[in-house]
């Protein structure tokens, strides 16, 4: 089967036409002049006439069928829009050249050009060839090698990315979340988050229903708006509605809207939530505090796409995507009649758990300079500033060794207290102890009755009463190990920093 080159225009294969180059053909004349191909199509950002020079030298020193196109990108490095020009260009190409096989020339061009091509070959065009050029010796003739790149991608993977957006791509070459700069508010480093995240992104270009569970204060709330902002009704409004936090008597009008003279107050027709979300997104937070006869109620609005104000006797359809989030754990809930399956099952298509802090030991640093950079900016508005706030070494330790039961809320208003009642520059030790006021969860209160079954982890719970005693302990003796050994009957300080490590609560997590 024929082969046809397919390649960027570099900078070094123009300095080669204009003999800059002491006589070097450059990567693209070196690889056909090699490898024998006939037709060459060559993409270039240059100029126009920096092209037509090109392609007037290079068939004056091989004699080779070439075609450039001149195209127009952001900038050199940008990925996305070199990928989707040079997809764009292989299938124009393909279109014309049914009987060849391509093969992508990785030395012409930036690293995110040839990066562009790499995918390209391991994912559209499975058969196409990856090359390498670079001189051999002082005359100026080229070795051209068969590139290996070790970098595959499943077929599964490949069909999922086909299906989405092409920026997948560009999250898969780079190992990161796609866009993650557009959402400065979401601070992480840690494998868990980015997980979640990229599990959002994946969740938001689809047109279903999602269920995040996590821990008050993990930051559900942003999540949903993440994926509200990614999501085909971006352009709609989004619209949330706390369900914990609103009177059982008022929930359902709150959803659905009443008529007027409804009941005792109701002066004049109002619209519910869904009413306001319709054609855009509607946030449910804290899902798992609905009453269970308005649970039927809100599975048939999600089921139907309908709904009845209160006081009405006529249905209204509407048009809306539900994204629920609870601090609950739902399949107990389930389990125990308090929650309706079948509305777990309808609102968990997509479920995505949002980790709590205290499995996020490398996020606490980070989040710590993001919080108090806000800090800093807000207090610098106000009366009596002095300057902004920095957090000594052995702080840190305090606020990475602390379990932060109220999660990323609780660190931030931790971080603000500390800097408000700190009198120096610096916010030391004692300082940041002053300001953690720890938070007896209902499960800590609960330890002794939770339920059994499958989801259940003897080791887990060993774990949280280990790292409960452990820093409440460290807190009392201020930092001072030997002391906090005494207090919960460990011989020395020694034993308190393996049993630290033990349950992951070392100084240098």
């Amino acid at each position: 089967m024929a082969k046809i080159l397919l390649t960027w225009l570099g900078v070094t294969d123009l300095k080669s036409s204009r003999q800059e180059t002491g006589g070097h053909l450059g990567p693209i004349a070196g690889a056909v002049t090699e490898r024998g191909y006939k037709n060459v199509y060559i993409l270039s950002c240059h100029s126009k006439t920096d092209d037509s020079n090109y392609i007037k030298w290079l068939k004056s020193v091989t004699s080779v069928n070439a075609v450039i196109k001149n195209v127009t990108i952001k900038h050199p490095m940008d990925f996305d829009s070199i990928y989707e020009t040079a997809k764009q260009f292989t299938f124009e190409i393909e279109k014309t050249h049914k009987a060849v096989e391509p093969v992508f020339a990785l030395s012409p061009g930036t690293p995110a050009m040839a990066a562009a091509w790499i995918i390209l070959s391991k994912t559209l065009f499975l058969q196409a060839e990856l090359i390498e050029s670079s001189v051999q010796d002082a005359k100026g003739d080229y070795q051209v090698r068969t590139a290996s790149v070790p970098f595959d991608i499943s077929a599964e993977r490949v069909i999922d990315m086909l299906r989405g957006p092409d920026e997948k791509l560009n999250m898969l070459f780079q190992n990161l979340p796609p866009k993650k700069d557009r959402f400065p508010e979401i601070v992480y480093k840690c494998e868990k988050m980015e997980r979640a995240i990229t599990l959002a992104r994946h969740a938001a270009i689809r047109n279903v229903p999602v269920l995040l569970l996590g821990e008050s204060g993990t930051g559900k709330e942003m999540i949903a708006k993440v994926i509200y902002t990614q999501s085909l009704r971006a352009d709609k409004k989004f619209v949330a509605l706390n369900c914990g936090a609103v009177s059982p008597n008022l929930i359902e009008s709150e959803l659905f809207g009443h008529t007027a003279q409804a009941f005792t107050g109701a002066k004049t027709r109002k619209d519910g939530r869904f009413t306001q979300a319709d054609k855009g997104t509607l946030f449910l937070d804290e899902i798992g505090d609905l009453d269970f006869d308005l649970q039927v109620k809100l599975l048939r609005a999600i089921q139907e796409k309908e709904i009845c104000p209160v006081g009405d006797s006529k249905s209204y359809k509407i048009d809306v995507r539900i994204i629920a989030a609870t601090h609950k754990n739902l399949i107990n809930e389930v389990a125990k009649g308090n929650f309706r399956s079948d509305l777990f099952y309808r609102l968990g298509v997509a479920i995505i758990h949002i980790p709590p802090l205290r499995e996020r030991g490398k996020d606490i640093d980070c989040l710590i300079e993001y919080y108090m950079a806000i800090i800093n900016e807000e207090f610098a508005t106000q009366p009596n500033y002095k300057g902004p706030k920095k957090i000594s070494p052995a702080a840190r330790i305090v606020l990475r060794n602390y379990q932060w039961p109220g999660n990323v809320r609780e660190l931030e208003n931790t971080l603000k207290r500390a800097a408000m009642w700190a009198p120096d520059s610096t916010i030391d030790k004692q300082d940041m102890l002053d300001s953690i006021i720890p938070v007896i969860s209902k499960d800590d209160c609960d330890l002794l009755n939770r339920p059994l079954g499958p989801n259940f982890n003897i080791d887990s719970i060993i774990d949280e009463v280990a790292r409960h005693y452990l820093q409440r302990a460290l807190k009392e003796a201020g930092g001072n190990k030997s002391r906090a050994a005494a207090l919960i009957g460990l011989e020395n300080h020694q034993n308190f920093t393996n049993w630290m490590k033990k349950h992951n609560v070392d100084s240098d997590k």
